[in-house]
């Protein structure tokens, strides 16, 4: 967690060394991004591949993201939370489902010397978190035999299982300023995310479980990138008059 700390005070801080109109061209753009990612978990899905009364996990998640975005001197700086979800997981028939949170802080260059658009290559670190659940059919359980034995009771709940990687980002973006206010853009940004390391599964309240089995993170995200800063609209409106 040092590593991520480190990187995320220097991409907040960055914006503040300028010299020139602090009020407001240090300030970053809030972010929102609206995508979805793509990622594979092979090892867990070879285990419940043997076990017909499960389905394997999705390999796709809608995924929204709340962060900033800051170009300054052609150099781009960015952080973001994320929540991503697979929207799947129907209890009452066999499914699965993939939810996941993570953190992560960016830094990159813009190539481009213009006022409109701004194309930038990535690279940053993060941390994600991710839950995988597995749902029977349990259509032909009697509902008499839940109300009277625990032991059912227990076999017809979803089996949960948790993992955490710390990330390393690498990716690209563009973006479209507004003609008007050039402090809002719209944009798209897409890459990859691995791991570290492989980790392996935990229990759903993150206990060690003895033969578990290991996944590294390795995945391909894109979004689109929407920027609105109101305090750039001000010192714009200002500058106009």
């Amino acid at each position: 967690m040092k590593i991520i700390r480190i990187i995320f005070l220097l991409a907040i801080c960055k914006p503040c060394v300028a010299q020139e109109d602090k009020s407001y061209h240090m300030m970053p753009a809030p972010s929102v991004v609206i995508g979805g990612s793509f990622q594979k978990f092979d090892n867990l899905n070879s285990r419940i591949s043997n076990l017909p009364q499960y389905k394997q996990l999705p390999s796709s998640m809608g995924t929204i993201e709340l962060g900033w975005l800051k170009e300054h001197r052609r150099f781009v700086s960015g952080a973001g939370i994320y929540l991503g979800s697979s929207m799947s997981g129907d209890p009452s028939e066999k499914s699965s489902a993939l939810r996941s949170m993570g953190i992560h802080a960016e830094i990159g260059y813009n190539l481009l010397d213009s006022k409109k658009i701004i194309l930038y290559p990535l690279a940053g670190i993060g941390y994600e978190k991710y839950q995988a659940r597995f749902f029977k059919d349990n259509s032909t359980v009697d509902f008499n035999d839940v109300l009277q034995s625990p032991t059912v009771q227990n076999s017809i709940d979803p089996v949960s299982f948790r993992n955490s990687f710390f990330t390393y980002r690498l990716g690209m973006g563009i973006s479209l300023k507004s003609p008007k206010y050039p402090s809002n853009s719209i944009g798209l940004q897409a890459g990859y995310v691995g791991s570290f390391s492989s980790n392996e599964w935990k229990s759903n309240d993150s206990q060690d479980l003895r033969n578990a089995p290991s996944d590294k993170l390795s995945k391909i995200y894109v979004g689109l990138v929407l920027t609105f800063s109101p305090w750039g609209m001000m010192k714009e409106n200002h500058e106009s008059k």
